[in-house]
């Protein structure tokens, strides 16, 4: 046997011996790897199939909203979303669609609870926080005025200061709470722009407390 043949065949032979050591892991890691590939393939077709059909849904809630569909059917079909996708952001925005919808009904125990349901699920901090100002919102009109003010003294985003501090106000006025009151009104103007219709609202709002005080 010629010296390159030698040492072609103890290469072969040392490939077979550690084959026959190592064969079996590599063909297990090898199985591992191809079923974490086609994981997650599967998936990302499955998370793209479910925004889908969420997407698809939410479409279906707008469309009762523009015809004007009775709130009990744009709460049907706010549910489909809230029950089979609650963690899309489909679901929060169909919560308060409802929630919206609820109040021009008149029907504030819908708006409080869908309302309710948007803040314990949503993720994005500027939803959360325009969610805790509507629930507020209802929570004044219903009198509830201190589970109300709770509400808003939580922390929010700095865009939100001034709509925070307005309804904060109104809270506070109609509790007899005048002095701070006022104090809230004017943290609402001096975080609004001057040059808004929402600040001259607010301003009025003060100067009715003010008088009152005189």
């Amino acid at each position: 046997m010629s010296a390159y043949n030698y040492e072609e065949q103890e290469k072969i032979d040392w490939l077979k011996a550690w084959w026959a050591a190592n064969g079996t892991a590599v063909l297990f890691f090898i199985a591992i790897f191809a079923a974490t590939v086609a994981g997650s393939r599967l998936w990302n077709h499955y998370q793209g199939e479910q925004a889908r059909q969420a997407a698809d849904l939410y479409t279906v809630l707008q469309q009762h909203v523009e015809r004007g569909s009775e709130l009990v059917k744009i709460t049907d079909a706010a549910h489909l979303l809230t029950e089979g996708f609650p963690d899309s952001g489909y679901a929060v925005r169909a919560a308060l669609i409802v929630a919206r919808a609820a109040v021009q009904a008149g029907n504030d125990q819908v708006a409080r609870d869908m309302l309710q349901w948007a803040l314990d699920h949503a993720k994005e901090p500027e939803i959360k926080d325009l969610t805790r100002l509507r629930l507020a919102s209802v929570l004044v009109d219903e009198g509830k005025y201190d589970q109300a003010l709770k509400l808003l003294d939580g922390q929010h985003g700095a865009s939100f200061t001034g709509l925070y501090a307005d309804l904060r106000g109104d809270a506070l006025a109609a509790t007899g709470k005048i002095d701070e009151a006022r104090a809230a009104y004017q943290k609402a103007l001096e975080s609004l722009s001057s040059q808004s219709a929402y600040s001259n609202i607010v301003q009025m709002k003060r100067s009715v407390l003010r008088d009152q005080q005189q």
